[in-house]
């Protein structure tokens, strides 16, 4: 059996990593440019298991959130920040794919390293930092299947941009959102197996007139 059940969310933040969504764009002429290119958020695609559930991005995440100041850093790391849409060096487009940054490596020691270790194989991938407005939970009876979250809607986008690591999201606050959600759920049907059937007056009126209707024909 399956239930699905939406829930607004509280305001944590969490990031998503995503394999094979990073490059360095070329020149119309083929030479290489200081252009990178990648995916933060590849839509419709189901997650490995995340510890107890998985989760996919909906295509319609990301309508009407603002990305009017949003980072691209490194690693996460705020002190490695390669662009940013505030100042017009990174560029976000929402496609059928998902959502693509692209930003020129800035001219500084951490551009420079980036743009070696993605030519040399060594950077495979991106991440986004986000928190959720609206998810979806689909919860799953037996052993055989894990529960789904899909995320809705995002609330905020706060930094995006090639990570070292995409193997490895940062799921603590999903998990806890996740605990908080099953517990809800278990205890709803906890209490409505508990919960004696109510039988309406309608209902009491006619098993009265049967036992009524059997008692003069005995």
């Amino acid at each position: 059996m399956t239930k699905m059940e939406q829930r607004n969310n509280n305001n944590a933040k969490e990031l998503r990593t995503f394999t094979g969504s990073v490059e360095i764009r070329k020149n119309t002429d083929g030479t290489e440019s200081r252009t990178i290119e990648g995916y933060g958020v590849v839509f419709d695609s189901w997650s490995h298991d995340l510890g107890y559930f998985k989760e996919k991005v909906s295509r319609t995440a990301f309508d009407g959130v603002d990305f009017s100041d949003v980072v691209a850093t490194f690693n996460h790391d705020f002190n490695m920040v390669m662009a940013r849409t505030s100042s017009k060096t990174l560029k976000l487009t929402v496609d059928d794919k998902g959502l693509k940054y692209s930003f020129d490596a800035p001219k500084t020691t951490a551009g420079n390293d980036l743009l070696e270790n993605i030519r040399n194989g060594n950077i495979v991938g991106s991440s986004f930092m986000f928190n959720i407005k609206e998810q979806k939970w689909t919860w799953k009876e037996g052993n055989v299947e894990i529960d789904e979250r899909e995320i809705v809607k995002v609330d905020r986008l706060y930094e995006l941009g090639p990570v070292t690591m995409p193997a490895y999201p940062d799921t603590t606050a999903a998990l806890r959102d996740y605990e908080s959600a099953k517990e809800e759920y278990e205890k709803e049907k906890t209490q409505a197996t508990e919960e004696p059937i109510q039988v309406s007056d309608d209902k009491k009126a006619l098993r009265m007139k049967i036992r009524i209707s059997k008692a003069k024909h005995k």
